[in-house]
């Protein structure tokens, strides 16, 4: 048996990010043996952050995340790690569409993020006009882009300088913020998409750059879908997660107001009058959250101040009371069609056809986005009835949903501004040095998406290992 002495580990925040890393630090201390204990502590009354899974009369609707990219390893690791391999499903591959003048347009066959890396698709499509695919196609010709690695700009930046406004306004801006609900215009290229960068550095064309990374497609393979999920929601590894958190102390409902520095420990004062000693924290808050109970040092003071607060809306039809004029899995909007609320509509039942019974029509419809929040403080029933007209627009409906479900998510969607990388860089290099052994993580950080939170947790585990084993040494000395 180790004879190492017992520490105490507390992780803050039972998101994605903290559970994955309570997982992988658990398994780590069990492999090596070590007597330490892991207190995880939530302050909702259940753990999975936004992933939150809806499961009524054979409808399987998600509130928060609805996929992970599967090019990202780490997700799909952790659904095997927890024994789900066999639920994951990918999605179908159909048509999107994005809205132009109040018409349907199809994204162009081959466009990766708004970049075309087919020639004829983009000659063709009604998305832009002649002068706009030309200057797109200037990108094949201008110098190889001089961003180096340690520098950064807005995404729009980039992208303008590389294909024109056109490209940018018409495909690409509403392509990412209906990922980020960001201005591109106000987003970190190294953070966000830092492989374009390297592309426009690399291969001179973004274009050719583009093309020469996409798998060759085979004559007749039906195409794959990039995203994966769990047939029953993405809850079930949440609920994986929680029961195997066998050697974890979870506490629920209970949140941190204020963490001191005792020498080498730290203190946390509970919301509920409580205080814990930990001798390494980590903390997988949002990061306003994260400052705050860390007394606000200047040096967390964040680049962008406000998260975007966006809502969703789901609504659930009998098949014969909507027709959808388009085959496809759903729409962005972009900023431009201003008479629209909605900012992008998933067709789920076409994408993931496990999520509705047969004969119904399922519909996720986005409200909200930076500087466009609004609608977001609304009465559910007003979203409901902004997105029903919106749709009404373009679809033939004829009768009402069976139910409809909003979510909100206020100031939920981290904005990675130009320079967030190096102040990320600069945060960790502080921390280090004036809280030894407390970690941060999560979205607010290196990424939103839950391979990315998955990633930060899991790295996060090694640094903690490392640390605590060379307190334990020197008190051993």
């Amino acid at each position: 048996m180790n004879s190492a002495p017992s520490k105490n580990i507390v992780i803050v925040g039972g998101g994605i990010t903290g559970l994955s890393t309570a997982f992988y630090l658990q398994n780590e201390l069990r492999a090596k043996d070590l007597p330490w204990t892991i207190t995880l502590l939530e302050s909702n009354q259940q753990l999975g952050g936004k992933i939150q899974t809806i499961v009524r009369d054979g409808y399987i609707m998600e509130r928060g995340p609805d996929s992970f990219l599967s090019r990202k390893p780490s997700a799909t690791q952790l659904v095997r790690d927890v024994g789900l391999e066999s639920d994951l499903v990918r999605n179908e591959v159909g048509q999107a569409y994005i809205l132009r003048h109040g018409q349907l347009l199809p994204i162009p066959e081959g466009a990766v993020m708004g970049v075309p890396t087919e020639i004829k698709p983009f000659v063709t499509t009604a998305l832009l006009s002649p002068i706009g695919k030309m200057r797109a196609a200037a990108d094949l010709l201008l110098p190889a882009s001089k961003i180096l690695e340690e520098e950064d700009q807005s995404v729009g930046t980039f992208f303008r300088q590389r294909l024109g406004n056109e490209v940018v306004e018409n495909i690409i801006e509403p392509l990412l913020s209906g990922v980020y609900a960001g201005n591109i215009d106000q987003m970190s290229l190294m953070t966000t998409f830092p492989q374009f960068a390297q592309m426009g550095r690399e291969h001179r064309s973004l274009i050719l750059g583009m093309k020469s990374s996409r798998p060759k497609k085979q004559a007749h393979q039906k195409p794959v879908g990039i995203f994966q999920t769990l047939k029953s929601g993405l809850s079930s590894l949440v609920n994986a997660l929680e029961e195997q958190l066998t050697e974890v102390t979870v506490k629920k409902g209970i949140s941190v107001e204020k963490i001191v520095r005792d020498r080498n420990q730290y203190t946390l004062s509970l919301q509920n009058g409580e205080r814990l000693t930990a001798d390494s924290v980590i903390l997988t808050t949002p990061h306003g959250l994260t400052r705050k109970i860390l007394g606000n040092p200047d040096f967390l003071k964040p680049l962008h101040d406000r998260p975007t607060s966006v809502a969703t809306a789901i609504l659930a039809y009998p098949q014969e009371a909507i027709t959808l004029d388009k085959e496809g899995t759903g729409f962005l909007v972009p900023r431009s069609e201003e008479e629209y609320s909605i900012t992008a509509c998933t067709w789920t039942n076409k994408k993931w056809p496990h999520t509705a019974p047969p004969g119904k029509t399922l519909l996720r419809c986005y409200v909200g986005r930076a500087n466009e929040e609004e609608i977001v403080d609304l009465d559910d029933s007003e979203i409901v009835d902004a997105v029903i007209q919106d749709i009404k627009k373009l679809s033939n409906i004829t009768g009402e949903p069976e139910f409809s479900y909003v979510t909100r998510w206020r100031r939920a969607m981290p904005q990675f501004v130009p320079g967030h990388k190096m102040w990320y860089s600069n945060v960790q290099k502080q921390i280090r040095t004036q809280y030894p052994g407390l970690f941060l993580a999560g979205s607010s950080y290196a990424g939103s998406g839950i391979p990315d939170c998955i990633d930060q947790g899991k790295n996060t585990v090694t640094d903690v290992i490392d640390y605590v084993s060379s307190i334990s040494l020197s008190t051993a000395l």
